[in-house]
């Protein structure tokens, strides 16, 4: 027998009876009559090609095949029934729901700290993980549920639901006291500057590689690493510059031994924003997360 032709009713119906031990009672619990009850308990012994119940001075007894069934049926219908009723709201301070968030490793640095810490007021089962993907992975990724959200300058990303969080741009980090901080040039004087530094870059960082080449300064690079974080420590300790989102180095700099320094640069000015897909647009623990972000980062806020 193939479960297309069982009706999901005769599986309620069944547990009726089941529960009840009564076809009556079970007609009555469904609101049928008592001559459809019958009906369509003998339908599904046609099907199931077993009495499943025997008459009895109180009602009906199941047999053994009735019993067996009893348990795979209750255990569909209790699962049917959770997700029918799953409620529409999320409960941050309950939750155990684990997110995923795509996020370069310069991205952990500049929102994981802020983030955990108003998870930990808000929500503190809740965890995350971060999953660092190839820009061609993304949208498919949120769309297939492998990431819940993306951070992050992601000008590749087609397709996908979004709210712009802030801007920046990048500029060049140097050590304090580097030579070139002390000759103030500004303008095309300070782009043609660039030529006498040397730099070090991140491989995964497409867009700071491209300014690179677009100042044909590809020559002057020495050293190219896997990850942002590493820099500002190989910067501190040498003459090498960065190119690097403003936003970030500030942080750098508030803590002192660095200098920024802000070039015009192509492709300077750029937009962060979180990205999901229009799947889980509607989901509740989606939609608390995105609004907690946007309160958090966004410079609308």
């Amino acid at each position: 027998m193939h479960i297309d032709s069982v009706d999901l009713n005769l599986l309620r119906l069944f547990d009726a009876v089941y529960r009840e031990r009564s076809v009556s009672r079970a007609a009555e619990s469904l609101g049928l009559t008592q001559p459809a009850a019958s009906h369509g308990l003998g339908r599904l012994r046609l099907l199931l090609k077993d009495a499943l119940f025997t008459r009895t001075p109180g009602g009906v007894a199941p047999t053994p095949r009735a019993d067996r069934l009893a348990v795979a049926v209750q255990a569909a219908l209790s699962t049917i029934e959770a997700a029918l009723h799953e409620p529409d709201r999320f409960e941050p301070q309950v939750s155990r729901k684990s997110f995923r968030i795509h996020m370069s490793d310069i991205g952990e640095g500049r929102f994981l700290p802020a983030l955990m810490a108003r998870l930990g007021e808000l929500a503190p089962g809740v965890r995350l993980e971060t999953l660092p993907l190839l820009p061609a992975e993304v949208a498919p990724a949120l769309d297939s549920g492998r990431i819940d959200f993306a951070f992050g300058f992601l000008s590749n990303v087609r397709d996908t639901q979004r709210t712009h969080l802030l801007k920046d741009r990048y500029i060049v980090l140097l050590r304090k006291g580097h030579p070139f901080v002390k000759r103030r040039r500004k303008g095309q004087a300070l782009l043609e500057a660039l030529q006498e530094l040397d730099y070090v870059a991140v491989r995964t960082h497409a867009d700071t590689l491209r300014i690179l080449q677009l100042l044909n300064l590809e020559d002057r690079l020495r050293l190219t690493t896997e990850h942002f974080m590493v820099l500002p420590a190989i910067v501190r300790a040498t003459d090498l510059a960065v190119v690097m989102p403003r936003n970030i180095a500030r942080g750098f700099a508030e803590e002192g031994g660095y200098a920024i320094v802000e070039p015009p640069f192509p492709l300077r000015d750029f937009s962060v924003s979180l990205h999901w897909s229009k799947r889980f647009e509607g989901d509740p623990a989606n939609r608390w997360l995105r609004q907690v972000i946007a309160a958090l980062f966004s410079e609308r806020a």
